[in-house]
């Protein structure tokens, strides 16, 4: 059965299937194109009639991820212009008000879309919550650090996105006034940097980081890419002359420049930049409730695949903690509690404390608003990608049918039934049904069997970074 909505700038049509209804691809800003490529996010032209939001729309322009993550996060490929724009589910149009998740998905600011599977909103609808997920620009378009054109694009758009669901949420049986923003990843990173920004300041109440911790370079540091591309290019580090460049030569050459890199290993990338503008260079403590965690073995994502955990020799490791500076008796301790374990996985338990479980632990020790930390330890068979980065978004969304080439078709559903539950739970009250963070440092583990909260977690290890 269809169904209308009006939104603030014209009706939609929808479509009812089992209680929720769903639309999709509205549009909350103009297409990033023409006069509009490389600015701030610009409002979307009133349309008559009524507009079907039936189908997903376009993907922000991108390439797909690099063998053999391709294979292991598939992703849908949308072509048109018009990809400003995010999807609803809720089971009661018009009515509620209901708490509200706005999705901001990950991919490293270059990759990911709304319109893949696994973000389906339904299993929320069903539970009581609208799902919003959204598109945002990423890559060069939407991060790239240029002199004439404004920083943090992608951010921009995801602000934009929250505005319009502050002002027209309502109409889909949404709460206005009870928003949470839930990201993975470069989700997570981008949530961190809005709950400090004046911009968004009032947009959303509480918010969800999963696997993504505050992360902000300088100017300077941010236009390390965009000067990298620019030399490939042949052409100025400018937005105008960029902007000039056919977009699949652009995407080419992105991908040349940042392809292999990812968030354990490094490499150059696109980062959220300080701006003095979207982002502050001293940044308040942000007072929102948050509910904040990472996987157990986040680097199996990025070592297991193609063979780099076993590729890391001792020296290897040795030249990795010149590299990183980390002090010899933190590599003593870590290889003490994992006797026998290979040097690849030695670096990657310490990446991962290093750049994820540590600074989220330092964010929860700083703030004065009720914060809730977890940890997802359930390992997936499949390739021994065990309890790797981006394994718990099936968990999350009740959606494991979709997750499979992470999970394997016989991932456990009563730890997805537990999961959802904790983050409908913070959503509706802002209790996830464990204890908030104190001196004990309660940590919710979610694994099968054996869910349950544990008291400060690996805490020698994680001292040892002090």
């Amino acid at each position: 059965m269809d169904i209308i909505a009006t939104t603030c700038r014209g009706k939609v049509r929808g479509r009812v299937r089992g209680g929720v209804a769903t639309f999709l691809a509205i549009p909350y800003a103009a297409a990033p194109f023409g006069v509009h490529r490389f600015r701030a996010p610009a409002p979307v032209e009133a349309w008559e009639g009524v507009r079907d939001a039936l189908e997903y729309g376009p993907i922000a322009p991108q390439r797909p991820y690099r063998p053999p993550l391709d294979q292991l996060i598939p992703e849908v490929d949308i072509a048109g212009e018009d990809c400003l724009h995010l999807n609803i589910w809720t089971p009661d149009v018009g009515g509620g008000p209901l708490p509200v998740i706005v999705w901001i998905h990950g991919g490293s600011l270059r990759n990911g879309s709304a319109a893949m599977p696994l973000y389906d909103g339904r299993a929320f609808a069903r539970d009581g919550v609208v799902l919003v997920s959204i598109n945002y620009r990423l890559g060069v378009e939407g991060f790239g650090v240029f002199t004439d054109a404004p920083d943090n694009r992608g951010l921009l758009d995801q602000i934009a996105a929250l505005t319009w669901v502050k002002e027209t949420i309502a109409a889909f049986g949404g709460d206005p006034a009870r928003v949470t923003v839930c990201g993975e990843s470069a989700g997570a990173v981008s949530i961190a940097a809005l709950m400090t920004s004046p911009r968004a300041a009032g947009l959303f109440h509480r918010a969800i980081l999963q696997s993504g911790p505050p992360q902000t370079v300088t100017r300077g540091q941010g236009a390390k890419t965009v000067r990298a591309m620019a030399k490939e290019l042949r052409v100025p580090a400018t937005a105008e002359e960029f902007a000039a460049v056919d977009r699949e030569r652009l995407l080419d050459v992105q991908d040349a420049v940042v392809g292999r890199a990812d968030p354990i290993s490094g490499g150059p990338g696109f980062h959220i930049v300080v701006d003095d503008d979207v982002v502050p260079a001293d940044p308040p403590l942000p007072s929102v409730d948050l509910l904040l965690g990472c996987n157990r073995e986040e680097y199996r994502l990025w070592f297991v695949p193609g063979g780099a955990v076993d590729r890391i020799s001792r020296l290897t490791l040795r030249l990795a903690l010149l590299k990183f500076r980390i002090p010899g008796r933190v590599a003593r301790l870590y290889r003490a509690s994992r006797p026998g374990a290979k040097p690849g996985v030695i670096l990657g338990e310490m990446a991962t404390d290093l750049l994820l479980r540590g600074p989220l632990n330092r964010l929860a020790d700083s703030r004065p608003a009720r914060t809730f930390l977890y940890e997802f330890a359930w390992r997936s068979p499949i390739l021994g990608l065990g309890a790797c980065h981006a394994l718990e978004i099936g968990f999350v969304f009740d959606n494991l049918r979709h997750g499979e080439s992470l999970t394997g078709p016989d991932a456990p559903q009563p730890l997805a039934d537990a999961m959802h539950r904790a983050w409908v739970d913070f959503a509706t009250s802002g209790d996830p049904g464990w204890s908030a963070w104190d001196a004990r440092r309660p940590v919710m583990v979610f694994d099968h069997p054996g869910t349950g909260t544990v008291l400060a977690p690996r805490q020698e290890e994680l001292r040892a970074w002090l």
